[in-house]
């Protein structure tokens, strides 16, 4: 059993029990969250694809907890022109465990 969920304007495919890093979300750890925009839902046999969502079909998670990824680096170099450029990001990441999807 399996389900494509949007969350936060990113696509994830979520299982019962899996553990899941999305976008910073604004919620408490430990709190258990709902996940309305099912895209699709497979339970083994049957797959249903929503028209954009699947109606009636709901994934609830709990926040694990909050965190920053690794540190990504970007580097800008033209020859001989005496140009460089270093920037770097870390993105803000919610974790959370899958514990229920509800057809």
């Amino acid at each position: 059993m399996y389900a494509i969920v949007n969350i936060k304007n990113n696509q994830f495919r979520v299982e019962p029990e899996a553990t899941v890093r999305v976008p910073l979300m604004d919620a408490e750890e430990g709190q258990t969250i709902t996940l309305e925009d099912v895209l699709m839902y497979s339970d083994g046999e049957d797959v249903t694809i929503g028209t954009p969502k699947v109606e009636g079909c709901v994934v609830s998670a709990e926040v694990v907890r909050h965190g920053r990824d690794a540190k990504v680096s970007v580097f800008k170099k033209k020859r001989r022109k005496n140009y460089r450029r270093n920037k770097s990001h870390r993105q803000d990441f919610t974790e959370i465990v899958i514990k229920a999807i509800n057809a």
